[in-house]
């Protein structure tokens, strides 16, 4: 007999994107314990409300931002009507070569502020 999920929400998302975009890149963050005591949240008892979303997909190619939102939207939809289900959603949405352009960013500044720490 297996046990029930902790996670049964981020567990569909994750299974749902997965599924659809094939993502090189998926990160879920469960922000809910930092939401718990908003007033929205008065009565709710999920601990999965609230979730940053990082996705790297080639499904995203040649959509702008809104589009690839709504890609997702789309998917999770019945994760978010559902009463108790997702209240606040923040997606990250890129195509490899952005990310690997956001990482070059990344790697170059961890490398300028290591130089000017050397200096120091």
């Amino acid at each position: 007999m297996t046990t029930p999920s902790m996670t049964p929400v981020e567990d569909a998302m994750r299974a749902k994107i997965t599924e659809a975009l094939k993502p090189s890149n998926l990160i879920i963050h469960n922000d809910s314990h930092m939401h718990a005591h908003h007033k929205a949240m008065q009565g709710n008892t999920s601990r999965e409300t609230h979730f940053r979303v990082e996705v790297t997909s080639e499904a995203f190619k040649s959509k702008r931002s809104p589009a690839r939102h709504r890609m997702v939207y789309a998917l999770l939809r019945e994760e978010m009507e559902r009463a108790g289900g997702i209240h606040a959603l923040q997606l990250s949405t890129r195509i490899p070569e952005e990310e690997e352009r956001q990482l070059a960013t990344e790697k170059a500044e961890i490398a300028t502020k290591i130089a000017d720490i050397e200096k120091q």
